[in-house]
């Protein structure tokens, strides 16, 4: 049947990149949205890295839990100059950044608890309906604060910024250029939750490694002394003892 037939690659990466904004505007898990679409993990996590796409049937499951289209990007076919990134992105290709599409364990200082790591997971894909790089985040225990943006990479300074903007509101990261392991590391720029509706501006170093360097990850909070803090900790120290970024006051 029609409905059961795999999409195409493209049409599929149209879809999952739609998908994941929608997830993380919305502050949805990938399990949270499995169970109400009564479809498996398994085949969600598949569908949105690629493995094995999404079938029509799902995709209509998916649209009705979310009371949304993820199909209207794909009505009509690119044109061509929309191999390209917008000029304020960078003006890159798709070929040019394949490489850092992906999952990554995200690290950076606990704010609130000084000397522990906060980790979480950062994927980096290419948005088919828009032409260009997008990232959300996903892990977070702290998931009212998920962030989801673009992906900007100029040329001209070899820098690569990912970039939240919410109705004039800004969170920032700047990474310096990927190691040979594909390793990135920079500072974070962003507002952090103060005494009742107050927030702060802070900043941070900030590393970014490829998940599947790393077994069996942990998320959330993690303190001297648990599994993985001593590898974190010297990911972390990266950034700044390698000068991907510095601090002056």
């Amino acid at each position: 049947m029609r409905d059961e037939e795999p999409l195409g690659r493209g049409e599929n990466d149209q879809i999952a990149g739609r998908l994941r904004e929608e997830l993380a505007r919305r502050r949805i898990s990938r399990q949270a949205l499995a169970d109400m679409a009564r479809i498996s993990l398994s085949t969600l996590e598949k569908a949105l890295s690629g493995s094995r796409p999404f079938s029509l049937a799902t995709v209509v499951r998916i649209e009705d839990v979310l009371a949304t289209t993820l199909r209207s990007a794909t009505a009509a076919p690119a044109a061509p100059d929309a191999l390209l990134a917008p000029t304020h992105m960078g003006s890159y290709s798709r070929p040019a950044v394949r490489w850092i599409e992906g999952a990554y364990l995200t690290l950076r200082p606990a704010f609130s608890r000084p000397g522990e790591i906060y980790a979480y997971c950062t994927e980096i894909f290419w948005n088919g309906a828009g032409a260009h790089l997008s990232f959300t985040e996903s892990e977070r225990t702290d998931q009212s604060f998920t962030q989801a943006g673009y992906v900007s990479m100029p040329n001209l300074s070899g820098h690569t910024y990912l970039v939240t903007s919410e109705e004039g509101q800004y969170r920032l990261v700047m990474l310096g250029r990927g190691t040979r392991e594909r390793r990135m590391f920079g500072l974070l720029s962003t507002l952090q939750a103060g005494p009742g509706s107050q927030l702060l501006p802070v900043a941070s170093p900030i590393a970014l490694v490829p998940l599947d360097q790393i077994e069996n990850p942990i998320f959330g909070v993690v303190a001297a002394g648990e599994d993985c803090f001593a590898q974190y900790r010297g990911i972390l120290d990266h950034a700044l003892g390698s000068d991907f970024c510095r601090w002056h006051a």
